[in-house]
């Protein structure tokens, strides 16, 4: 976008004229940076000098790249009238002294730098959101977003802010394909019936098949009939949205097919803004555990490499699960349980109250670590703030964290570990923990992650867990761990993975979302 008329004034005027507009430029830059440290910061650096106004044809290209970047916005799910192009154009057009220009300057590298912040680690910050939502983002400072732009190449910088994951991409795919759907009338006309059973015909099975065909999971048919084909279709839709795959459309199954496009679009959006959070490397190898898929899986290269069904916190504000990433370290086989403090107090001392008796298979030490007989403790001379003891379970097949825990030390004391309680793995919804990760699968688990240092893992783990022993197992190459928390995703193969809300998180990212001016096309189905 050229600037003619203000270009000039930085031109004409013979070389007093042209000192004195370029000495107010500058002053005009450097009042305009004042209230912004790091954007003063970079102005001071370089003079304050132009990147954004100047007439030569580097400028010219910055321009003309942060306008097409804010006009392609709404592709990543981000309002454009959050940048405001129009107003930029209307000061760039209306500028007639240097200090407009230097105005213009000011205007231009804040508009790039929400912009960038935006299309990199995302529009919003999650802990205020959620205080389960503890991920730390990585943005990036004025200094070193100006400075990059201005060595780059415009448009391919760009180009370059967005994650790299194959999961981005995907998600601007079904983006764009939903919104397409979503002008065309959706997945046409909801079914009626409350719920459908194969074997079953008439108008209701004919709305069930109409809207399987549009959805994708049922090839086009005229068959009348909730037939083998038919049951087939709704088993792939129930695998895909989290559901029991019985092929029987029953209520909640129902519930989820009649869902409009309206309702899973935002889901795809939220998903995009949660990518951004997560938008620097994630590690050749890691570990990824995602909360309302109830699941953890090692990935290699962005493959799958083993899944196993997890076991998360319960939906109560004190046990749910967090968000974060970290670094698993070590494994501890064999491991002591050493009960947290609030659940020694809430839980256990109560019981220890009605009997000196309950919660046998927990020890108590005092604060110099040696253990106390229970028959010289008044439990009911304590309280939860008083309570001087610390509870322990040895090593057992019977302790609460298994015969393994797999550890990335944070301040949240959440890891990873084996369990005794097996049948919570056969139900759907898997939220029952204090917060901590449960595995259904956690042997294999750990010869894989021990696969890249022992010749034969499983052998070198089962004699270590047989020995009964505690024992620490470092990794010689730390993991990274991401417990995040999707509702929509896009695998490379197959339909887009739908899963509740299971915290109601993605429902407060959404509303945050909308008040930063995010919305919906106008139709919709």
């Amino acid at each position: 976008m050229l600037m003619p008329a203000a270009i000039a004034l930085l031109t004409l005027g013979g070389p007093q004229g042209a000192a004195a507009g370029v000495t107010a430029f500058k002053q005009a830059v450097a009042e305009g940076a004042a209230r912004d440290d790091d954007l003063s910061a970079y102005y001071r650096a370089n003079g304050y000098g132009a990147i954004w106004t100047g007439a030569g044809e580097a400028d010219r290209a910055r321009r003309q790249a942060l306008l097409q970047a804010i006009d392609a916005a709404g592709a990543h799910g981000l309002p454009a009238r959050r940048y405001d192009a129009a107003g930029l154009m209307q000061m760039m057009q209306g500028a007639r002294t240097p200090r407009d220009l230097g105005a213009v300057e000011i205007a231009m590298s804040r508009t790039f730098l929400r912009l960038a912040h935006d299309m990199q680690t995302g529009m919003l910050t999650p802990a205020s959101i959620d205080k389960g939502m503890v991920r730390k983002v990585p943005t990036r400072s004025a200094d070193d977003l100006l400075n990059s732009f201005a060595a780059s190449n415009p448009r391919g910088f760009f180009r370059g802010l967005v994650p790299k994951s194959g999961e981005y991409a995907r998600l601007m795919r079904e983006k764009t394909r939903l919104e397409g759907l979503l002008a065309t009338g959706g997945w046409g006309p909801t079914v009626p019936a409350l719920s459908l059973a194969p074997g079953q015909t008439g108008a209701d099975v004919v709305a069930l098949r109409n809207r399987l065909m549009r959805m994708g999971y049922l090839p086009r048919t005229a068959s009348g009939s909730y037939d083998i084909a038919m049951q087939q279709a709704v088993q792939q839709f129930q695998e895909a949205h989290g559901l029991v795959p019985d092929g029987t459309a029953g209520e909640s199954t129902m519930v989820a097919i009649n869902a409009p496009i309206s309702q899973r679009l935002p889901m795809i959006l939220v998903a995009m803004e949660r990518e951004r959070w997560l938008s620097g490397p994630r590690g050749k190898r890691h570990i990824l555990v995602n909360l309302t898929d109830f699941s953890a899986r090692i990935m290699d290269d962005d493959r799958l490499t083993f899944e196993t069904r997890a076991v998360i916190g319960k939906n109560l504000s004190t046990h749910q699960s967090p968000e974060f990433s970290d670094e698993m370290e070590y494994l501890e086989i064999n491991p002591v349980w050493n009960v947290p403090r609030s659940i020694a107090v809430s839980e256990y001392l109560p019981q220890m109250q009605r009997n000196r008796g309950a919660a046998r298979h927990l020890k108590l030490y005092n604060s110099r670590g040696q253990e106390v007989s229970r028959a010289n403790v008044n439990f009911n001379a304590y309280n939860a703030r008083t309570f001087p003891f610390a509870l322990k379970q040895p090593p057992s097949t019977r302790n609460a964290l298994g015969l393994v825990k797999f550890m990335f030390p944070n301040k949240y004391n959440i890891y990873l570990h084996d369990t005794p309680s097996k049948s919570l793995f056969q139900r759907n919804v898997r939220a029952f923990s204090h917060g901590c990760i449960r595995l259904q699968e956690p042997f294999d688990f750990a010869y894989e992650l021990l696969s890249r240092q022992e010749d034969n893992p499983k052998a070198y783990f089962d004699r270590i867990r047989n020995s009964g022993r505690q024992t620490r197992v470092n990794l010689e190459q730390k993991v990274p761990v991401h417990i995040i928390y999707r509702t929509a995703t896009v695998p490379a193969k197959g339909p887009t993975q739908y899963r509740d809300d299971i915290y109601g998180r993605d429902a407060k990212v959404w509303d945050a979302l909308q008040k930063a001016g995010v919305s919906l096309p106008a139709h919709q189905g």
